[in-house]
């Protein structure tokens, strides 16, 4: 597994550069408005995740995505902003590890001598902030 520095053209942000969160603020901005239920289809299939496995980690079922997008309703902003959360540490990650497939690889390895990985940090955005802060450190050559 090798580390790439910069992948400024990665997929991710292709697939959602209408969601460029470029702080904090706008973050919670967007997520107060809500997203549409198609950036959590678009997300499973960037993250090459089954959507039961992303419902789970936003803890929203599979059959209320599939009613808002029926309905056409906006998520809530609690889930919409750990999806944007979600949608920011991919493309922190593709970058970082050159391609998903290598990111998922590294999310699915346990770290901090412990018996979990990053994955199952995953489930809360505080947990997705702790992966961006390691992602973080890790690019800048510090010590993980």
């Amino acid at each position: 597994m090798s580390i790439i520095s910069v992948n400024q053209g990665g997929v991710v942000r292709k697939k959602f550069k209408q969601f460029a969160v470029r702080n904090n603020y706008s973050l919670v901005a967007s997520a107060r408005k809500g997203v549409k239920p198609d950036l959590f289809y678009d997300l499973a299939g960037v993250m090459k995740m089954p959507e039961k496995n992303l419902a789970q980690i936003i803890h929203v079922s599979t059959r209320t995505i599939s009613n808002y997008k029926e309905s056409k309703k906006f998520l809530d902003p609690v889930q919409s902003e750990h999806l944007l959360k979600l949608v920011a540490l991919y493309e922190k990650g593709e970058e970082l590890f050159g391609n998903v497939d290598e990111f998922n690889y590294w999310l699915q390895k346990p770290s901090w001598n412990d018996k979990e990985s990053p994955m199952d940090w995953l489930i809360t955005p505080g947990g997705v902030d702790l992966i961006t802060d390691e992602l973080t450190r890790l690019a800048c050559g510090d010590a993980v």
